[in-house]
């Protein structure tokens, strides 16, 4: 089966730093894959470089056939959290994503409220998001990755924040998706939903994979 992402010899070093040191992966549809490893391991740098928003030093993310930062800056399918959401704080968890999705202009109201429903949040709510808790908070970065229907899924830390019923809502989603064929990658330092979501794990230290991919989830 073709990758739909290969990341092929990727270096990054920030000076005399390195990041990320000859990653070789490959990712294919209808599985979520697992990154696993301490902070500062690479796995955040890992993600924005298979993104776009940082540039490797070596090697190369190719995205659907596309190389980034040559064929295209950034691949349009994905869905990404990285890090905290960031939002306007001023305006409700709708208003956001109505404004977010006014960029590329692919979904109507009608998708927005369906994502927000699906991750547990009131559309219609009046709330700033300025006043949501964390969990909300995830909830809506959850709902901006998904409502476009992006055939890739890149989350950092997805479960940040989420009381149990957040957990098992956002892992329902995630299977839902794998089960469309969407690819999935996330990073989480929780080992139970490694176990629950992911068929193949990969573990970094010190911006190298330190084992051979596990796969089932089973480290």
């Amino acid at each position: 089966m073709e990758a739909v992402i290969r990341v092929e010899n990727v270096t990054k070093r920030f000076g005399d730093v390195v990041a990320l040191d000859h990653i070789n992966v490959r990712f294919e549809s209808g599985n979520i894959y697992g990154i696993i490893g301490r902070n500062g391991s690479g796995k955040t740098v890992l993600f924005k470089t298979m993104i776009g928003y940082i540039k490797p030093t070596d090697g190369r993310v190719v995205v659907g056939g596309k190389e980034i930062g040559k064929d295209i800056d950034f691949a349009d399918n994905m869905g990404i959290i990285i890090e905290n959401p960031g939002f306007l704080s001023r305006y409700t968890g709708y208003k956001n994503l109505e404004y977010l999705a006014s960029i590329r202009k692919r979904i109507g109201r009608e998708r927005i409220r369906e994502s927000m429903e699906r991750v547990g949040l009131d559309p219609d709510s009046r709330k700033k998001v300025g006043k949501y808790s964390l969990g909300m908070r995830q909830r809506l970065g959850i709902a901006q990755a998904i409502m476009e229907n992006p055939d890739i899924l890149i989350l950092d830390e997805p479960m940040n924040g989420l009381d149990n019923q957040g957990v098992k809502d956002v892992r329902n989603i995630l299977l839902e998706c794998k089960r469309e064929g969407k690819t999935i990658i996330l990073a989480s330092h929780n080992k139970e939903d490694i176990a629950v979501l992911c068929d193949t794990v990969y573990e970094m230290d010190q911006g190298r994979f330190t084992a051979s991919p596990s796969q089932s989830g089973k480290l």
